[in-house]
């Protein structure tokens, strides 16, 4: 059956014939996203493969969705599923992005906006287990552990490295640029400091709908330190900040984990594991900006390589946790011809 004829069977018979249903850009997924426009307004259909093959009582995107809402996260509504065909209907929130927001701002505006938007980061980070539920479940029984950060960092080693950089480092210096990830990944795996964190929080996974913030591509949340998410914010491939709006919003949400009892972190702490973080998170990225260059065959996301590089050699510079690491990707760094 056409995608599109099952798209129609989300619908009441005598409306189907007069749908229109067009494509929407979706992310680096395998889901796919389409606006249906009806008698009755529009809305958005997301086809998810893996939805066919899970329970929907344990499907993340069903589960987070729900968490969001119950703990007042502006996410989409849900309308209506067909887990057969993998089909989701859910509310049209628009195609305004953050990202397509911020260079209509000026600074106060995107200060406040900024700020707006790290008040709801606070409150995902807030959400605990219900007592009802146990730490088994997810999103609570996942974590950025050593396990997962370094599978991160393996992704741009086999992306990156090894294939859209092949030839910058030899085998000698992958492996030892592989042990030095696995010792910062060490540094990072505090589980006394860990929140929920949305796991891709950014310009391009938050969307102003009646200029409200909703989040969106938040099914694979997980716990993490709080710089994570403040990271993927701040540290943004798609958005470049003044480096003293982006002082002034890393005090901000400090702060305000403090004022809700989410970390006893001291500042000077909570500086320092937020470079080794966008480190990690930077690094991340450009395994996926990598992949889809050269396996999907995506070429949208190879703009952010070079940016993304670029912010790493700010937290090289300023922690030597991060200095032998650095020498080892001197060769990626912008400036160095490919």
């Amino acid at each position: 059956m056409e995608l599109q004829e099952s798209i129609r069977l989300l619908y009441p018979p005598e409306e189907r014939a007069q749908l229109d249903i067009s494509t929407v850009k979706g992310d680096a997924s395998n889901r796919q996203y389409f606006r249906v426009t009806g008698a009755h307004g529009t809305s958005i259909v997301c086809a998810d493969p893996a939805f066919k093959a899970t329970d929907p009582q344990s499907y993340p995107f069903l589960i987070l969705r729900d968490l969001l809402a119950s703990h007042s996260i502006r996410v989409p509504e849900l309308t209506g599923i067909d887990h057969q065909l993998g089909l989701l209907l859910l509310e049209d929130c628009g195609d305004l992005m953050l990202q397509d927001e911020v260079p209509l701002l000026d600074n106060v505006r995107l200060a406040a906006r900024y700020r707006q938007i790290i008040d709801t980061l606070v409150r995902i980070q807030s959400i605990r287990p219900d007592s009802e539920s146990t730490n088994a479940t997810i999103p609570f029984s996942l974590s950025f552990d050593q396990e997962k950060l370094m599978f991160e960092f393996d992704f741009f080693i086999e992306h990156g490295l090894k294939h859209y950089f092949r030839g910058r480092l030899d085998d000698r210096a992958i492996d030892q640029l592989r042990d030095e990830f696995a010792t910062i990944a060490g540094l990072l795996v505090l589980p006394e400091h860990f929140v929920l964190n949305h796991r891709d929080f950014h310009s391009r996974n938050i969307m102003l709908f009646r200029d409200e913030p909703v989040i969106i591509d938040f099914q694979d949340a997980r716990l993490g330190l709080p710089q994570y998410d403040a990271v993927s914010l701040l540290r943004d491939s798609y958005i470049r900040f003044d480096q003293e709006l982006v002082e002034e919003l890393k005090r901000y949400h400090f702060e305000l984990l403090v004022r809700h009892n989410l970390t006893t972190m001291e500042w000077a702490e909570y500086l320092r594991l937020f470079d080794l973080m966008a480190f990690q998170r930077n690094v991340k990225a450009v395994g996926t900006f990598c992949y889809q260059t050269t396996v999907v065959g995506n070429p949208s996301f190879e703009p952010c390589i070079g940016p993304t590089l670029g912010y790493l050699r700010a937290y090289i510079d300023a922690r030597p946790e991060l200095a032998s690491a650095g020498r080892l990707l001197e060769p990626l760094m912008p400036g160095n011809s490919r």
